[in-house]
């Protein structure tokens, strides 16, 4: 007995493999997010951006741009939601950062 493949079979099984597959990166690509590397604040690139993983001991002094308000959390940067402890940075690609950090490219997120 010889089984046919209809047509209509065919594109239906690739409408529904073209709908799986992105819904599977988005899946995977929240969970690469959450595994990121922490940013050491001896990296070079840190280093020279005046990162500190906690925005309240910046040394105002010698960033006067700095104002206490500012967080990475609430940087246009930042990547992760508002509840997020830590998230992906725009700046720092392939590092997370705090959502209490700062740093010298803080920009406000816009509303």
């Amino acid at each position: 007995m010889q089984n046919k493949i209809s047509r209509r079979a065919i594109v239906r099984g690739g409408l529904i493999a073209g709908a799986f597959i992105p819904a599977m990166g988005l899946m995977s690509g929240s969970a690469a997010a959450a595994s990121l590397p922490a940013l050491d604040p001896k990296d070079p690139t840190a280093q020279a951006l005046g990162f500190v993983p906690d925005a309240t001991k910046v040394d105002a002094a010698a960033n006067p741009t700095y104002k206490p308000t500012q967080k990475c959390g609430n940087c246009a940067q930042y990547q992760g939601k508002a509840g997020d402890a830590t998230a992906g940075c725009n700046i720092f690609a392939g590092k997370s950062v705090p959502q209490g950090g700062w740093c010298k490219v803080w920009a406000q997120k816009p509303a």
